[in-house]
């Protein structure tokens, strides 16, 4: 019995479907960036109001230094501020239809044992996990944070979140990259 373990454990770790393998942990890994940017889509569609109000006061800079020489910058049209919210949401939602898909292809690639390669997985995980740092790092980071002088403000600042979320995507899409060994499905 024990050699029979150990044999399918040997087995399990050369295709690439043994607990604790590099394709495991991305899948894993990717599951999870879908399962918190689904979150957040959701509650932004269901709670729309309290994040709608978080942008608002961003694009408005209403609760910044006020300097003069930034405050040309200020997005004060609520239809505008609505449009960019409803724009997020939107990314948000296909970001997380994507890391869904892209969880499903390392499943499935798992469930074939890496025979198939995790081309594919690899692939539509590195599209969403990109689409993610870029509303977290692009979206919030440089033009929330620097643009609209989020820093500024001691009540509506989410730098240090979209911080979080974009070094969460950054080591899930390195993990993805890491050679596993297999020599399959680059």
């Amino acid at each position: 019995m024990r050699n029979f373990s150990r044999m399918r454990r040997a087995r399990g770790a050369r295709t690439g479907t043994a607990l604790g393998s590099l394709p495991f942990a991305a899948a894993a890994l990717t599951a999870t960036a879908a399962l918190y940017i689904a979150l957040v889509a959701f509650g932004n569609i269901t709670d729309f109001d309290t994040n709608r109000e978080f942008v608002r006061h961003v694009l408005a800079m209403d609760t910044t230094f006020r300097d003069k020489d930034l405050m040309w910058r200020a997005i004060t049209d609520r239809t505008v501020q609505d449009a960019v919210y409803v724009a997020i949401i939107a990314w948000e939602t296909v970001t997380a239809l994507v890391l869904i898909a892209a969880t499903v292809r390392w499943v499935r690639g798992l469930l074939r044992g890496g025979t198939g390669g995790y081309g594919p997985a690899r692939r539509a995980g590195t599209l969403g996990l990109v689409m993610l740092m870029l509303l977290f790092g692009a979206g919030f980071i440089a033009i929330g944070g620097e643009w609209f002088a989020m820093w500024q403000s001691a009540k509506w600042n989410g730098l240090q979140a979209a911080e979080r979320n974009f070094l969460l995507a950054g080591v899930v899409l390195v993990v993805t990259w890491l050679p596993d060994g297999s020599g399959a499905g680059r």
